[in-house]
C-alpha cells in the first residue's frame, strides 16, 4: 500500500440542501508528490481543497492528513498552509512582517521568528537583508508570489495546498513561477495540491492530476496517462484538444476493433481502434489527439486513411492546425508541424489523411 500524506473518502458537499458542489470524491495522494485538481470553473476542485484544509465543513466524508482523521478539525490544527489566488498579504506590514505573521500568533520567540522568517525569504530567492523590510507595495506581482510561499513554508506544514495562485500573473511571469514552484517542492519534498483550470500548467508541474467535472472525479493518473489515455469523452476534450467519432463497432478481430461512423452529412466513415473489451454492435466514442493525424505521403502508411479538403489554417507557432473535410462527410482537425519558414497548406487544398489504431483511444461518453 503507498503511503497516502493527504487522503479523502466520500467527500461531499452541499450548499443551501440543494446545490451540490463535491459528490462522493474519493483518492489518495502519496507522500511527497505534486497533486493537482484541474478542472473548469465551478466544477468543485477549490471546494475539495478547502475541505482538506478545513476551511470548509464536508457535508459527508472524511479526510486524512498523514494517516491522521482531521476532519472535524480547525485549519491550524491540520499541518497544512494556503496560498490563495489573492495572496491575502497584509499591506500594512513589510514583507518579514506577513512572513512571520503565522509565527507570532504561534507565540514563537522573536529571535527564533526573524531566524525562520529569513530562511524562508532565501528559500524562495528572495534576499532577506534586501526585501525583508520592503513593503509589499513595493514588489512586483511575481515577488508578492513569492512571499505569499515563504508565509506558507514559513510554518514547516506536512502539505502545502495552493488555490490558483498563478490566475492573475502575465503568462510569461506565470510559466516563470510554475518552473520555480516545481523547483521549489522537489527540494522540500513537500506534498503539494495545486488547483487550476490551466491544462498546460497541470501537465507541466504534476506528479499526478485529478480531473474534476460537476463535482465528481472524471480521472486519475500520472500527465501522461491523462493526455494519452484520457478515459472519458469531458478529459479528451478538456485536456488539450481531440478529434471526438462516435461510431459502432462492426467487426473485431486480431486485437483490433472496425468502427462505422455516420457523419452529419450522412457519409459513412470505417476505421480501426484498439479492440480490447470491444464486441460487435458496441456504440462507442473514440478521441483521436490533432497531433496524431498524418497528412499527404505520411497518412498512406497508415491503416486508417482518408482524403478531403483543407477548410481552414490557424498558424499557431511550431504548427499548422488545420481543419480537413473529409470526402465520406465530418471534419478532422490536424496539427502539422512546420519546418521552413513560410510553409503553409492553403485552404482548398486536397489532402490525403490519416493516422494509426494506436493512436485512438476508446473513452466513456
Amino acid at each position: 500500500m503507498p503511503e497516502y500524506d493527504v487522503e479523502v473518502r466520500g467527500l461531499t458537499k452541499v450548499f443551501d440542501e440543494t446545490v451540490t458542489a463535491v459528490n462522493d470524491v474519493s483518492f489518495g495522494i502519496e507522500k511527497g508528490s505534486f497533486f493537482t485538481l484541474l478542472g473548469p470553473s465551478g466544477s468543485g476542485k477549490s471546494t475539495i481543497l478547502r475541505m482538506i484544509g478545513g476551511l470548509e465543513k464536508p457535508t459527508k466524508g472524511r479526510v486524512f492528513i498523514g494517516g491522521r482523521e482531521v476532519t472535524e478539525l480547525p485549519p491550524y490544527e491540520r499541518d497544512t498552509s494556503m496560498v490563495f489566488q489573492s495572496l491575502a498579504l497584509f499591506p500594512h506590514l513589510n514583507v518579514a512582517g506577513n512572513i512571520g505573521f503565522g509565527l507570532r500568533m504561534r507565540k514563537w520567540p522573536k529571535d527564533q521568528i526573524t531566524k525562520r522568517v529569513n530562511e524562508a525569504l532565501d528559500l524562495v530567492e528572495l534576499p532577506h537583508r534586501k526585501y525583508g523590510g520592503r513593503k509589499i507595495t513595493q514588489l512586483s506581482g511575481g515577488e508578492r508570489q513569492r512571499v505569499a510561499l515563504a508565509r506558507a513554508l514559513v510554518t514547516e506544514p506536512r502539505v502545502l495546498l495552493l488555490d490558483e495562485p498563478f490566475g492573475a500573473l502575465d503568462l510569461k511571469l506565470r510559466k516563470q513561477m510554475q518552473v520555480e514552484t516545481k523547483k521549489l517542492q522537489r527540494r522540500l519534498g513537500l506534498t503539494f495540491i495545486f488547483v487550476t483550470h490551466d491544462q498546460e500548467e497541470a501537465l507541466t508541474m504534476s506528479n499526478a492530476i485529478g480531473v474534476i467535472n460537476k463535482g465528481s472525479v472524471e480521472q486519475m493518473g500520472d500527465s501522461k496517462e491523462i493526455y494519452e489515455h484520457p478515459a472519458t469523452k469531458f478529459v479528451a476534450g478538456f485536456i488539450g484538444e481531440a478529434n471526438i467519432l462516435r461510431g459502432v463497432v462492426q467487426t473485431v478481430a486480431d486485437a483490433e476493433a472496425i468502427v462505422t461512423y455516420e457523419t452529419k452529412e450522412k457519409g459513412l466513415l470505417q476505421f480501426r481502434v484498439p479492440g480490447d473489451s470491444l464486441v460487435a454492435g458496441q456504440s462507442v466514442v473514440v478521441s483521436v489527439r490533432p497531433e496524431k493525424i498524418r497528412i499527404g505521403a505520411d497518412a498512406d502508411n497508415c491503416a486508417n486513411h482518408f482524403e478531403g479538403t483543407v477548410v481552414d489554417e490557424v498558424y499557431i507557432g511550431l504548427a499548422s492546425r488545420l481543419t480537413i473535410q473529409l470526402d465520406q462527410g465530418g471534419r478532422i482537425v490536424a496539427n502539422v508541424q512546420i519546418t521552413n519558414i513560410g510553409d503553409s497548406v492553403p485552404i482548398g487544398t486536397r489532402v490525403r489523411v490519416g493516422w494509426d489504431p494506436a493512436n485512438s483511444t476508446v473513452v466513456r461518453a
